[in-house]
């Protein structure tokens, strides 16, 4: 068997979360005993269905559904939608029944991160929509904790319920130094975590 992972998957349309999934990988990869492995999904189509190439033009590889049921943890991206995740993600979770049925990611820990591009576009409530099919899977939500001082100091993302950005326009993916912060102390802590439950 090889090195326990955490799967950082993501959905990522203007290129922030891809870069809060960077940040987060840093803090998984500052833990030893453990990597990151990240992964995105790819587009749903909006009016048939369509075939997409199984490697992407550009970013990380496509997540399978094998990756997702052998991590160790797992922490989801998704850019806020009316303050629920994106329908590309949506689209790949709905087909974890499998994974439920066999109860593949009990006990392991999950955490989320999200962009929105107003400061109450509904970051929480995104985060909070990622817990509900986590929690369905008997997997344990991983928070950020107020020991991180960027909770306190920061004036654009950063929630108590996951890393968060605030994007100033759709096509700013430029995070904060707090941001960059909370990402890289969310990707530590869910390594953490993941070594620690599975002993």
């Amino acid at each position: 068997m090889g090195t326990p992972y955490v799967l950082i998957l993501f959905y990522s349309k203007h290129g922030s979360i891809a870069e809060m999934a960077k940040h987060i990988a840093r803090g998984v990869n500052s833990v030893g005993g453990i990597e990151a492995k990240v992964r995105q999904v790819p587009n749903v189509s909006e009016t048939c269905e369509a075939t997409t190439p199984e490697i992407p033009d550009e970013g990380s590889p496509y997540a399978t559904l094998d990756e997702l049921a052998e991590c160790s943890g797992l922490a989801l991206g998704s850019p806020s939608y009316f303050g629920t995740i994106a329908a590309p993600l949506k689209h790949f979770i709905d087909q974890t029944s499998m994974l439920w049925l066999t109860g593949r990611l009990i006990d392991k820990p999950a955490c989320g991160f999200t962009s929105a591009s107003s400061m109450h576009g509904g970051h929480e409530q995104c985060l909070h929509s990622m817990m509900t099919p986590l929690l369905h899977h008997g997997m344990v939500w991983t928070g950020l904790p107020y020991n991180n001082k960027a909770l306190l100091s920061t004036t654009a993302g950063g929630t108590p319920y996951g890393a968060s950005h605030l994007a100033s326009n759709t096509d700013e993916h430029q995070l904060t130094n707090d941001e960059k912060s909370l990402c890289e102390a969310q990707g530590k802590r869910i390594a953490e975590m993941a070594i620690k439950l599975a002993k």
